[in-house]
């Protein structure tokens, strides 16, 4: 699909916006069915993925390596601690503090997350050649630049 450069610029930055949300919209409706029969939501499976790369990691530091969820991930963390799925831990040096860490129940949920979550990754890889992931991707870090969610995309993938 080419651009049509004869379209008021205001229409072309409108129909960005809608499919940046759309994408968003689908992609996190496709995410939650494939998550679905392990009984996690996308954010809680992002947890779940994030601490199986990072852990142990405060609640601070988890909350600016998540993506999706906004803000304190506390309440994300207690529903997941009820599940037995994620423990908290008194942090050694730092006597005030708690770690957040997987028990074994959340490993073994961490390690089936890429077999649910791999069909929807390779599908929507699929459709863009490697040239095109790179271009959408770089376009899609200039978009995100200066924000919080541009920090916790470099921290969870570094280049």
């Amino acid at each position: 699909m080419t651009f049509d450069h004869s379209r008021p610029a205001r229409v072309a930055h409108e129909e960005l916006r809608y499919l940046l949300l759309a994408a968003q919209r689908e992609g996190s409706r496709r995410l939650g069915e494939s998550l679905r029969h392990l009984g996690l939501t996308p954010a809680q499976a992002e947890v779940l993925d994030v601490l199986a790369g990072h852990q142990p990691v405060t609640l601070a530091a988890l909350g600016r390596l998540l993506v999706c969820e906004q803000g304190s991930p506390s309440r994300l963390v207690d529903s997941l601690v009820q599940r037995d799925l994620v423990s908290r831990v008194p942090h050694e040096q730092d006597k005030r503090a708690v770690l957040i860490e997987l028990t074994d129940a959340g490993r073994s949920l961490a390690a089936q997350l890429g077999e649910a979550t791999g069909r929807l990754t390779a599908e929507m890889a699929g459709r863009l050649s490697a040239a095109d992931i790179g271009t959408l991707t770089g376009l899609l870090h200039t978009l995100l630049e200066g924000t919080d969610v541009a920090q916790a995309i470099r921290s969870r993938f570094p280049r």
